[in-house]
């Protein structure tokens, strides 16, 4: 018997952001930083790299030396009049997950607004049980333990009945710590200890259940 549930990453795993999204979140943080502090383009670019490099996210930084409002920010950055065109998909992607036995999970440390218009936009949003979206982490996005538990907590999941799908290897090695089952979305050939699975795509994952039990 299955006794499973699966945690979803979503930008970079359910679909590719890379093209278009993750770019256009760029320059909307970008922007945000030049309206709201007064900077200038290349200032603005270069005090949100910073921030991401020191903290993991450029939204600690705001929060931490400017008291940004957090949803005001993700909010702002994270509208898509042009969803459905930028977004990369897999053809096969919602018979691909209906295929995985147990519950599924959405974990993303993006805003829940976002991350439920990805999800209507991909036809998938009906085959998971939660989205867990960066507010409900209090702002701690991965791979900070703290969202990892509270999403358990909240979902009554056991860290070691989860299966957690990530493209970033940092989130995953969080994951395995609380010991969860892993899966890489990756095209890298050597897969580190605590990655059980390594997929390119998520299309594969079905056959490779055996592996995950």
């Amino acid at each position: 018997m299955w006794r499973h549930a699966w945690i979803f990453d979503l930008d970079n795993t359910l679909h590719n952001a890379s093209p278009h999204i993750f770019p256009h979140i760029n320059q909307a943080m970008n922007a945000y930083l030049q309206a709201h502090l007064g900077l200038d383009e290349a200032a603005a670019g270069e005090l949100r790299r910073h921030y991401w490099l020191r903290y993991g996210a450029t939204l600690l930084g705001l929060m931490r030396h400017h008291a940004t409002d957090p949803r005001h920010f993700l909010w702002h950055t994270h509208q898509f009049p042009a969803l459905d065109r930028m977004l990369v998909r897999e053809p096969q992607l919602r018979a691909t997950i209906r295929r995985l036995p147990g519950r599924k999970y959405v974990f993303s440390n993006s805003p829940v607004h976002y991350s439920r218009a990805v999800l209507r936009a991909l036809s998938i949003a009906d085959l998971f049980h939660d989205v867990f979206s960066i507010e409900q982490t209090r702002y701690r996005p991965k791979p900070d333990t703290y969202g990892f538990l509270r999403l358990c907590r909240v979902n009554h999941l056991k860290p070691h009945r989860c299966i957690m799908v990530e493209d970033s290897v940092e989130n995953l090695r969080t994951a395995k710590r609380l010991g969860m089952k892993t899966v890489w979305v990756t095209r890298a050939a050597r897969m580190p200890e605590f990655v059980d699975v390594g997929v390119p795509s998520l299309m594969q994952l079905p056959r490779r259940l055996t592996y995950l039990q």
